[in-house]
């Protein structure tokens, strides 16, 4: 998966590439000749006194320097570039890859994962392509150029590169081979890390209402230790892997001073030729050096390409028809045909044969106890999740045929977890309507019985809103969520569950708020209080799942028995059902 990759995103800067090539080819080839000149001075200059040579090649090698230097800029600019390029287009692969996951899709890596992947995962392999542009393209460059080099100056001691490099080859190969299942376990165990402390600090209310810190605590001591015991294993290869590849190059260098040794010795080789040769030795070898850097990193890198590879290659379940309708003559228009839906894995469906229908001007009310599968029901009308029996038709069509923004254009949807983005009141309103005015958020603040509490904020509609909209109470966070539905003015209003944090006077000024602007559209709402629907144009009654009662709240209190008892229960409690 790693080579596809660096293949596929690396695809549109090749030209940058060529020319961090033709750069670091020049780079290379200045520092290779380095040396030679090096023994040129030795043998030519000092050996014979000739100061004027060793002045005029002394200045070449400070120009061939100068090359080398401006090669090594260039290039590490061309490779700071392009790898930084290639980690933006990857995340944003990745992103966009996950935001047209299904619930299902979600679930099924789990957000924590999905947060590693994008991250780290990606950061791993923009590394590996950082060391690639940087050292990758030098090291083959320099080991062959290094090795050619050797054999010109001396051929009789070139045996030892023959000893030296499948010696280096051998001892990392062995060493890469240990590493690659621990960085495995290494990005296993980050998720399980991002998983527990993620729930543990959106879970903090909870923990501390139960006095469950110390076991919390020592649950993300576990998972911690658990990182930390793979990590140090893993950073245990990683640095016997230097002192390896040190000692190889060391004895190679031993071999070459006593070998060349005695050939210069017996006057088969100059002192000047040895320091050259000892120099490519040790360039060769530096480059095997920086290609340890590059293959300790690949292991690693290979690992995240994998689980990146596996989020880019999963298709969501929500496909999008080969030619999605994007007109429909009806508008508002909300029909289910005996639907049916089971959660993946489930042993028993969550919906079975929902059947009903709602049109502009009406209020549909859904109602049931808990897990009668109602937030469900309405996941499956803005198609969050796809049916799996019959059908969901919006204004005549089913859903999966229509072109999805068609599809949510048309609706405005209240979730059962209302939640606000990071930013201000206005920018969270305007997620409904980009275009829309100040008067026009204004109105919908007021119809939402949210404007009073936004006008005694200092900033007004410019106030900050933190992140899920913490820094607001959860009946102020519902009502702005309502405001921003009714910002947009869709054919279509999801209420799923979107009066439980208001108290029974804001729930019933809100409703008699939202009568006039909702007027000609279609509301389905799903409620717990009766008050609430009581006076919904239809009411449909969900048990375990399926539909036992549909009708009016005076025709459902004498036809269906489970919505009396939903009734009672309330009335019983001393909340009204007026």
């Amino acid at each position: 998966m790693l080579p596809r990759l660096l293949r596929t995103y690396l695809a549109p800067y090749r030209g940058a590439l060529t020319a961090l090539l033709v750069v670091q080819l020049v780079s290379t080839l200045a520092m290779l000749y380095l040396p030679s000149l090096n023994a040129d001075i030795i043998d030519r200059g000092v050996a014979t006194g000739d100061t004027g040579y060793v002045v005029r090649t002394g200045m070449v090698m400070l120009g061939v320097s100068l090359v080398q230097v401006a090669g090594a800029v260039v290039g590490a600019w061309y490779a700071a570039r392009t790898s930084m390029a290639f980690g933006r287009d990857l995340r944003r692969a990745v992103f966009g890859r996950v935001m047209s996951f299904s619930g299902r899709e979600v679930a099924h890596f789990g957000a924590p994962s999905l947060i590693t992947r994008t991250t780290n995962d990606v950061q791993q392999v923009q590394m590996l392509a950082m060391l690639t542009c940087t050292m990758g393209l030098t090291i083959p460059i320099m080991l062959v150029g290094g090795v050619l080099m050797a054999m010109r100056v001396d051929l009789g001691l070139s045996w030892i590169f023959a000893v030296v490099v499948p010696a280096l080859v051998v001892t990392i190969g062995f060493v890469a081979r240990r590493m690659v299942p621990l960085f495995r376990q290494v990005q296993a165990r980050i998720d399980t890390v991002n998983q527990v402390l993620r729930e543990q600090i959106t879970g903090i209310r909870v923990v501390r209402a139960f006095v469950r810190e110390p076991l919390e605590a020592a649950r993300f001591a576990r998972a911690n230790d658990d990182l930390t015991g793979v990590a140090i294993s893993a950073g245990r290869w990683m640095a016997a892997m230097f002192p390896l590849v040190l000692l190889v190059v060391n004895l190679g260098t031993v071999a070459i001073i006593w070998f060349g040794g005695h050939r210069v010795d017996d006057g088969s080789m100059e002192v000047g030729a040895l320091t050259a040769f000892i120099a490519y030795l040790m360039q060769a070898m530096m480059s095997v050096m920086m290609g340890t850097f590059v293959l300790m990193q690949i292991p690693r890198a290979a690992v995240c390409a994998d689980r990146i590879s596996e989020v880019l290659d999963t298709r969501t379940s929500l496909v999008v028809a080969e030619h999605p309708v994007t007109e429909v003559r009806e508008r508002g228009h909300v029909d289910l045909d005996h639907v049916g839906f089971t959660y993946p894995g489930a042993d028993a469906p969550v919906l079975s044969d929902v059947t009903f229908s709602a049109r502009p001007g009406q209020v549909v009310a859904v109602v049931g106890s808990t897990g009668a599968g109602k937030t469900t029901l309405m996941s499956l009308l803005p198609r969050l999740f796809d049916v799996t029996a019959g059908r969901v038709r919006i204004d005549g069509v089913d859903v999966r045929d229509l072109d999805p923004q068609v599809l949510w254009s048309r609706i405005g949807l209240v979730p059962q977890r209302a939640f606000l983005f990071t930013g201000t009141i206005a920018s969270n309103l305007r997620h409904g309507r980009p275009d829309a005015t100040d008067e026009e958020l204004w109105d919908a603040l007021e119809v939402a019985q949210a404007r009073d509490f936004v006008e005694a904020m200092p900033e007004g509609l410019e106030a900050p809103v933190a992140q899920g909209g913490t820094n607001v109470s959860g009946g102020q966070r519902q009502r702005l969520a309502i405001a921003r539905a009714v910002v947009r003015r869709p054919e279509i209003y999801l209420l799923d569950d979107a009066f439980s944090a208001l108290d029974v006077a804001t729930d019933a000024r809100l409703r008699a708020a939202l009568r006039p602007v909702t007027a000609d559209a279609t509301v389905i709402v799903v409620a717990q209080r009766v008050s609430t629907i009581r006076e919904a144009d239809l009411i449909v009654v969900l048990e375990d799942g399926r539909v036992v009662g549909t009708g009016a709240h005076d025709e459902l209190l004498e036809t269906c028995a489970t919505y009396a008892e939903i009734v009672t229960s309330q009335l019983a409690a001393g909340e009204s059902a007026a």
